[in-house]
């Protein structure tokens, strides 16, 4: 029933509706576009907690009675001490593996303990080193002993959360000769389900039965896929002696035993197998200077599919270097990448139209998103909802959000505050600020400058397609012609099927059975191959494979 503007509000406060609630019912688009606004902020706030907490179940936290308190699977566990998430992690690891345990396992000589128990004893120096003020949360390098006790934790915590923890997994984690194994499948399922691949855990109870560890689920095409994940044996690493263990500095010593090891294994599905070699690797690896193993690796793999590899077999091969336990001060890297094996349009070296790699990418998705799993390892979530660590733990204010009006005291030219909705916002790194676009009720358009902390600046470079409270995409330099295809796929997205054939001139040989992508990649690799930004021929691009390097 429509409320009159001068009749009495119907909330009963004597006053005329218009003079009451009637003095704050938005304007129809007015209401649209603060509703557009909202739903654009909550996306973003997803977005961020996705990149925290990967593509699982989310974290399930609250406060009550001033406890934290955690959910993880069935169970329930809190305390008033835990300000952070790995604060709460490093109690769970404690209870999964029993306090019995661990107090025997102190008792031992140092030397003597199991490999969990001495990293425990070095994170404990480590903290004390770098804390100076117990129960403030305190940020440092996540170093060698930090990712692997973390880890760890963390894998048991994902497990749980998402799958099932079973008690025989913690048997042969708190088992020496079992220890190795059993934490590097910890790692390649926490990099998977990370990734949002929803794993089934074997039993391998059966010994008459030969199976891979576990399946693993893809989350967008639902295809299933047999995970094995094997780790080389090097003596005097991680509770292996010279019985179980080689002293052979080759980094690929045991890899062509693993990999025959995993294919003699019954599978229904595809395959991946995840191979980590345990080798020593220079400090400063990153993507552009890559260890020398990547190249010998990828060598020698290509030989086995050429003259080893039975005919008709095809497996996603990842190689992996989890090498932090070497040196449990230094800072943590991992490098991993990822191989086709009887694939040959699967991270390949070699040139291909921008479009074809556009395609291999689309086919392969699942494995790519493996591999960024796997390059997101040593990535931990640090607040229990996904917020900034700068609002969170620092007190500093949150980002602005676009689409939304604010009172921004003393910013006009005179003096006065100025109120404004924020229309945009982008962040200037060198001058550690923010532009602010800002449109006012009178129709004048401000730019406003905000200094940012580096608390704040971190959080941005997290987080830079959706810290101000809508999806973006990062602004970035296009600095070759694969960049600007995907400037160009991303711009040109909504184009119609119908415009982009138009385009064509209205004739494209084979659109009939062409998908929209299909359709939009050749469209975008043909403006590229125009452009004069890039020297290029028919839009042909050298590819180098993917690896991830953190």
């Amino acid at each position: 029933m429509k409320i009159g503007r001068n009749q009495p509000c119907p909330c009963g406060s004597g006053k005329k509706y218009k003079r009451c609630h009637g003095a704050f019912s938005p304007a129809p688009h007015a209401f649209a576009r603060s509703a557009a606004a909202e739903l654009q902020s909550r996306i973003a706030r997803e977005t961020i907690r996705k990149a925290q907490q990967g593509f699982g179940k989310p974290i399930i936290a609250t406060k009550f009675q001033g406890r934290q308190v955690v959910a993880v699977g069935k169970s329930l566990h809190w305390s008033k001490k835990w300000k952070t998430f790995p604060d709460f992690l490093f109690d769970y690891i404690k209870n999964r593996l029993g306090g019995d345990w661990g107090n025997a396992e102190i008792a031992k000589p140092l030397a003597e303990r199991h490999p969990l128990m001495q990293w425990y004893e070095a994170l404990c120096r480590y903290q004390a080193k770098v804390i100076k003020t117990p129960g403030t949360p305190t940020s440092f390098v996540l170093n060698g002993v930090v990712a692997c006790y973390l880890s760890v934790a963390y894998a048991l915590y994902l497990l749980e959360h998402n799958v099932e923890l079973q008690e025989r997994l913690i048997r042969r984690l708190k088992n020496v000769g079992n220890f190795q194994g059993a934490y590097y499948e910890l790692l390649v399922a926490s990099a998977l389900i990370q990734a949002g691949f929803e794993l089934s855990l074997e039993d391998e109870t059966d010994p008459s039965i030969k199976h891979c560890e576990f399946s693993a689920i893809s989350p967008l095409a639902k295809k299933k896929y047999w995970i094995e994940a094997k780790m080389r044996a090097v003596a005097g690493q991680l509770g292996r002696t010279e019985a179980d263990g080689t002293t052979s500095s080759n980094p690929l010593s045991s890899m062509i035993k693993h990999l025959n090891g995993a294919l003699a294994k019954p599978a229904a599905d595809e395959r991946m197998i995840f191979i980590d070699l345990n080798a020593d690797m220079p400090s400063d690896v990153d993507n552009e200077n890559r260890p020398s193993f990547v190249a010998t690796a990828t060598k020698r793999l290509e030989k086995y599919e050429q003259t080893e590899l039975t005919q008709g077999q095809k497996a996603y091969v990842f190689i992996t270097n989890a090498n932090f336990h070497k040196d449990l001060e230094a800072p943590a890297q991992l490098a991993a990448f990822p191989f086709g094996l009887g694939i040959p349009d699967f991270n390949r070296v070699g040139a291909f139209r921008l479009s074809e790699r556009y395609r291999q990418e689309k086919i392969h998705a699942d494995a790519l998103r493996a591999a960024d799993g796997l390059a997101k390892l040593l990535k931990f979530p640090t607040t229990f909802d996904g917020s900034l660590s700068a609002t969170t733990f620092h007190g500093e204010l949150p980002p602005l959000t676009v689409g939304q009006t604010y009172n921004f005291e003393g910013a006009d030219s005179d003096g006065r505050d100025i109120i404004g909705t924020v229309t945009d916002a982008v962040v200037v790194e060198s001058e550690k600020a923010a532009t602010i676009a800002v449109s006012t009720a009178d129709g004048r358009s401000l730019l406003l400058k905000q200094q940012m902390s580096e608390v704040q600046l971190s959080d941005y470079r997290a987080h830079p397609d959706a810290y101000f409270g809508r999806v973006v995409r990062p602004p970035k330099g296009l600095k070759g012609p694969q960049d600007l295809f995907e400037f160009l796929m991303s711009s040109y997205s909504q184009l119609p099927r119908e415009e982009i054939i138009a385009r064509f001139g209205g004739r494209v040989p084979g659109a009939e059975s062409m998908s929209h992508d299909e359709l939009l990649a050749i469209y975008c690799e043909g403006m590229v191959s125009a452009s004069n930004m890039f020297a290029m021929e028919n839009g042909i691009v050298t590819n180098k494979p993917k690896e991830g390097t953190s």
